[in-house]
């Protein structure tokens, strides 16, 4: 069910022209890791087209997508994990589309790592301030 209701958002996100007017693309992926065995939670960074490893999954990102910062924020990232076998071999466990602002409708859940989306970074881009103040000058 969690997968025909994503098809159908990515669908009708991609046939529209205005919902992807404002996507850029980052060469970051932001994702947060949780261990089920220890219960600790990691935040990890990815270059898009590389794998990182987390526990026994390998995670690649190939696209992240963000909105600028006077639209809507919408974080999709496009990614594969695959799952480390004891014999060597590889799993494909996950291919698809992740919305950081829906982290349950397509988390990455294997019996011991759930993986999420959290965001998209460029580290080439400086955000401006949104707000110029003249700093507070004080009373005697």
């Amino acid at each position: 069910m969690k997968a025909v209701f994503a098809a159908i958002v990515i669908a009708a996100v991609g046939v529209s022209g205005t919902a992807m007017a404002g996507a850029q693309k980052n060469p970051i992926a932001v994702f947060a890791g949780l261990d089920k065995v220890t219960g600790r939670i990691t935040t990890f960074e990815i270059k898009v087209d590389d794998v990182r490893r987390f526990g026994s999954l390998n995670v690649r990102p190939r696209v992240c997508y963000t909105r600028p910062i006077t639209e809507e924020p919408k974080t999709t990232s496009f990614l594969e994990v695959d799952q480390n076998n004891l014999d060597g071999s590889l799993t494909r466990i996950f291919t698809g589309w992740m919305l950081a602002q829906s982290p349950g409708l397509n988390a990455i859940e294997h019996p011991v790592y759930d993986i999420w989306l959290t965001g998209c970074r460029n580290p080439k881009v400086q955000l401006k301030k949104t707000l110029d103040l003249p700093p507070v000058k004080k009373s005697n």
